[in-house]
């Protein structure tokens, strides 16, 4: 892969598996050293399993554990990397969790535990990036823009999902988030989008797609006939971490096989 990322230092958030081992997997490859955030200690060995092999490939990274929803973690988290490596100029903000439940049966636990995650999460880690971004400015010798964040939203910022109000509440906030700093923070030349997955096969998901019956259940939703893969997020957050897309802001790219073209609609609903 063309060292698209050279000299940049990458977090990324809930990297120990999915679609976040991916993106690290991707972005190591473009050339950017990456930090594998991973949330609990019980979950190291995945991160270094992610680490190993995209050193195997030839890229260079850390594993570091934090969990994004406490503020003094985050800030430590960032304290530290910079202390490391000088700056961070790429964050994506993929940790996310589902605990799922009929709504009228939905605890406040449950409620708080998906927006704690998914959605103050991504508020802090971004407010950490954001401070650094502005405090170096931008480096020619690396990239045009100061920073780049990529938030990992869901097609769900859009599309209602039943049994899932608190999962699509808080990709519908990051939509809102992302979009309103990158508002605020253009003229500062820091560029912050969103990928916006489909069905990617993780194990966050693994019910959706661990069958011939359950796939082909799901593939009526996709037009485009395959399940996604994490290199598939992984390529499309090279792209946006990249000068390639040096005029995007503010966006939300959907990368979902055309789940959001409603295809229960292709022969007149």
């Amino acid at each position: 892969m063309e060292q698209k990322l050279q000299k940049q230092v990458a977090i990324i958030t809930g990297a120990n598996s999915g679609i976040g081992a991916g993106v690290a997997a991707a972005l190591a490859g473009a050339g950017a050293t990456v930090v594998i955030n991973y949330p609990l200690p019980a979950l190291q060995p995945a991160a270094e399993a992610v680490l190993n092999h995209i050193q195997q490939q030839g890229g260079k990274g850390i594993t570091y554990c934090c969990d994004i929803s406490n503020e003094q973690q985050v800030q430590q988290m960032f304290a530290d990397v910079i202390r490391q490596f000088g700056t961070v100029d790429i964050l994506v903000n993929n940790a996310g969790i589902q605990k799922d439940s009929p709504f009228e049966q939905m605890t406040l636990t449950q409620w708080n535990a998906v927006l704690n995650i998914n959605l103050t999460g991504q508020f802090l880690c971004a407010r950490e990036a954001i401070r650094e971004f502005l405090r170096r400015g931008i480096d020619a010798g690396k990239s045009k823009s100061a920073g780049k964040i990529i938030c990992m939203s869901s097609v769900h910022e859009v599309i209602p999902w039943a049994g899932h109000a608190n999962y699509a509440a808080s990709k519908g906030g990051i939509m809102m988030l992302m979009k309103s700093i990158a508002q605020e923070y253009a003229p500062k030349k820091i560029r912050i989008n969103s990928i916006c997955p489909g069905a990617i096969q993780t194990p966050i998901n693994q019910s959706a797609w661990d069958t011939p019956e359950a796939l082909e259940k799901l593939l009526t939703l996709i037009p485009y006939q395959r399940i996604g893969e994490p290199d598939d997020i992984g390529k499309a957050a090279v792209w946006l971490a990249s000068d390639d897309s040096d005029y995007v802001t503010g966006t939300s790219l959907f990368v979902d096989g055309g789940m959001t073209l409603y295809p229960g609609f292709s022969t007149n609903g």
